[in-house]
């Protein structure tokens, strides 16, 4: 999420969401942690922020966070390889009392290079953005399916140029369900939107705009 061009609800910004794998902001923490002591089939760790109070609890088997005055920060818990088609389970609760937050399905593609979301909570704002490529459903609501192309902005490859997946739920799940996320790849794919080599996969909350609230959250597959 280094680097995000914020954006407003009304979708009027022109960039966004983007977490890189090394640090651009001089005081940022490292973007991301490999829990070396983590049980289960959660693995991975995500714990960065830029600006502001941010203070992440990794679990076993999920994650805490209460933040005040965020201007950029992404913590969750997920998997160091993704899987297109696991069915990602998360419960729990998010409140936000300022800024934007989402809770999302988050990771990255290589080959090609692909930023993803799958979003199920926001408060404030919302990851959708480009161009609407269609609408489909799946877990129990409709979800609108965007495309958009960030360029020369930081990735897990650096700095560099690269498209964004975005799929929004329309009735949001803030308190949890499933994710079944070879939907999403699969309606991607016929929409000539495909995914590439898996890379780190997680159930992610996020925020910017002095974003000010908590979530917490239990996560399995």
């Amino acid at each position: 999420m280094v680097g995000l061009n914020y954006l407003s609800l009304a979708l009027s910004a022109a960039s966004c969401l983007a977490i890189p794998t090394e640090s651009i902001e001089r005081n940022a923490k490292p973007n991301f942690e490999l829990g070396s002591k983590l049980v289960r089939r959660q693995d991975y760790n995500q714990d960065y922020t830029t600006s502001g109070t941010v203070s992440y609890s990794p679990a076993s088997n999920g994650y805490s966070v209460t933040y005040s005055g965020a201007q950029d920060f992404v913590v969750g818990k997920g998997w160091s390889a993704g899987s297109a088609s696991r069915d990602i389970t998360f419960s729990g609760s998010t409140s936000a009392s300022a800024g934007t937050v989402l809770v999302s399905v988050y990771g990255w593609s290589e080959s090609p290079l692909v930023e993803y979301y799958v979003q199920e909570c926001s408060s404030g704002g919302s990851a959708g953005q480009g161009t609407v490529k269609g609408t489909f459903t799946s877990d129990g609501s409709t979800y609108t399916v965007y495309e958009h192309q960030q360029v020369n902005q930081p990735s897990i490859q650096g700095t560099t140029t690269f498209n964004q997946y975005i799929s929004v739920r329309q009735d949001q799940r803030c308190s949890g369900g499933t994710v079944t996320f070879a939907n999403h790849v699969a309606e991607w794919s016929k929409l000539g939107m495909n995914l590439g080599t898996l890379n780190y996969q997680v159930v992610a909350t996020e925020g910017w705009g002095s974003a000010s609230g908590s979530s917490k959250y239990t996560v399995s597959a």
